[in-house]
């Protein structure tokens, strides 16, 4: 499969930002416009790549940037400070994924592709508690999914504030998001009344989507359950974008 794949340049409020933007080889004015929230390294080849395999032929897709200037970084060492400086700073946070679903419109609007009543984020580890975030705030998207990612938030959702269907795809065994999580994210997505789905893979530690994930007992790719999770996603947004025609 081709397309293309270029920087979009955006902002939110005074900082630069640059995505990934991935146009699919037959995008047209009905195909989804997707954000696609990168793990803690950022905007990375392997997000773009990621990101392509989402969108498909029709899709265009924005892998998103949460640090600014279209960082990358080299790896959890410089990561692990940015990321974690926005998990504590959920408006933060809340306001960069906001400004990447807000270039994304505009900029497919301006090409005349993509139909913004099929608007999705799908996340992966850090990325996937953006999205979440990105849905608390009622955000109108039709579908959220977070692929082993950060499920709480300081800030947690309000009644009836959640607007899309979520899809959370999980490790039994993931030390980074462990059960307790899993439980709390429950019990707030249930009291905020979200249409919610959580399928947990029972084995499976952090990471299992991504293939160079090689952190034994912490970050382990399955390839099983990558295959299976692209599936999943696929069918959930194919039905979140049916239920709203």
């Amino acid at each position: 499969m081709s397309g293309t794949m270029e920087t979009l340049r955006y902002a939110s409020g005074g900082l630069a930002l640059a995505g990934t933007l991935v146009i699919g080889p037959g995008a047209d004015a009905s195909g989804p416009l997707l954000l696609v929230a990168p793990n803690w390294l950022g905007v990375t080849p392997e997000a773009a790549e990621r990101a392509a395999r989402i969108a498909g032929e029709r899709g265009i897709a924005l892998v998103v940037d949460m640090y600014g200037g279209g960082l990358g970084v080299s790896g959890p060492e410089e990561a692990a400070p940015l990321a974690e400086a926005l998990r504590a700073d959920p408006a933060e946070r809340r306001r960069r994924i906001a400004a990447a679903l807000d270039a994304l419109t505009a900029e497919a609007a301006r090409r005349g592709i993509g139909d913004p009543s099929k608007r999705a984020a799908i996340g992966f580890c850090f990325g996937g508690g953006s999205v979440l975030e990105l849905a608390r705030t009622g955000a109108a998207i039709q579908a959220a999914i977070s692929l082993h990612g950060d499920l709480v938030s300081p800030l947690p959702a309000q009644a009836g504030a959640v607007r899309a269907a979520l899809l959370v795809l999980h490790g039994a065994r993931d030390p980074v998001a462990p059960k307790a999580q899993r439980d709390a994210f429950e019990a707030e997505m249930e009291a905020a009344g979200a249409r919610w789905r959580m399928m947990t893979f029972g084995g499976l530690v952090h990471s299992f989507c991504e293939e160079d994930a090689a952190v034994p007992g912490i970050a382990e790719y399955d390839e099983a359950a990558a295959r299976a999770s692209y599936r999943l996603i696929a069918d959930f947004l194919a039905e979140s974008f049916a239920a709203r025609e």
